[in-house]
């Protein structure tokens, strides 16, 4: 009986090749990234589409589970754009065009087929045309091909057949987002954030007085702003200008109907009256 038991578990523990072998693919594009997870089948002298792979059904685009791809940012395919996130490809081969479809439903696996598909759960599809290549590919095989800064090809290959599916991100609308926003410098409220500290902490208040002025001119005229720009002109004994710019606070306030503020404001002008 022990001897059974150990076979049993010698059995248990002997690790073999996967038919499919599994794969994943990080490829950079643009300023983000796409993943793609799938899984490897080999032909192993079997024809392929149209025999293993029938047209017209939908596939799970390899073998195992479904292929999942991800995208690190919103990706356009066709006239659609994605939410960045992970999607299952699954496609439906035929002679002359593949429709390859992102599907929102990552559960279903191998197991999607025409009779639980639901539009619904379609992100998009495309249609696109199948090439023939050569040399063949033995083995299943998804690449990203065709990098440019903008976008990439998602390219299934298997056999003597080839598809590519482009996709794009929007590469040049964050670049010139950045590019912006560095040539224009620190925010109002950067700015803000940087004179208070410097106020709060005791620190150089000429450049305080710079920074917070900047924020007004980035922002326009805000109560609790001028609230503090005041109290950095009475610090630097410029009591004439602290009224002046308490007096505009006190105005806002009121208009904002900030009670905490107008006592505040109304406070300091009563402390600095007659200060020079």
């Amino acid at each position: 009986m022990a001897c059974l038991l150990s076979g049993f578990v010698l059995e248990a523990q002997i690790k073999t090749p996967a038919a499919s072998p599994s794969a994943t693919l990080k490829v950079s594009v643009g300023l983000g990234d796409v993943n793609i997870d799938y899984s490897r089948p080999s032909m192993k002298g079997r024809a392929i589409f149209g025999e293993l792979v029938p047209f017209g059904k939908i596939w799970r685009t390899g073998a195992n589970s479904a292929t999942k791809v991800t995208f690190s940012d919103k990706a356009t395919i066709g006239t659609v754009t994605l939410d960045k996130g992970t999607y299952a490809i699954y496609t439906i081969p035929n002679a002359n065009e593949w429709t390859v479809i992102f599907y929102k439903d990552l559960t279903m696996g191998g197991n999607l087929s025409e009779s639980n598909f639901k539009e619904t759960e379609v992100a998009t599809k495309v249609v696109v045309r199948p090439m023939t290549i050569n040399p063949s590919f033995e083995t299943f095989t998804i690449d990203v091909t065709d990098i440019t800064s903008k976008g990439a090809n998602i390219a299934i290959m298997w056999d003597k057949t080839a598809v590519k599916v482009p996709f794009t991100y929007s590469t040049d609308d964050a670049v010139m987002s950045a590019i912006k926003s560095k040539m224009e410098g620190p925010s109002g409220d950067e700015y803000f954030a940087a004179a208070k500290y410097y106020l709060d902490e005791g620190k150089d208040l000429n450049q305080a007085l710079a920074w917070i002025k900047k924020s007004t001119e980035k922002n326009g005229e805000k109560f609790w702003v001028l609230r503090q720009q005041s109290l950095i002109e009475a610090k630097l004994n410029d009591y004439a200008a602290a009224r002046k710019t308490a007096e505009r606070s006190l105005a806002l306030a009121k208009e904002a109907k900030n009670d905490d503020y107008v006592k505040m404001n109304a406070d300091s002008l009563k402390e600095w009256s007659g200060k020079k």
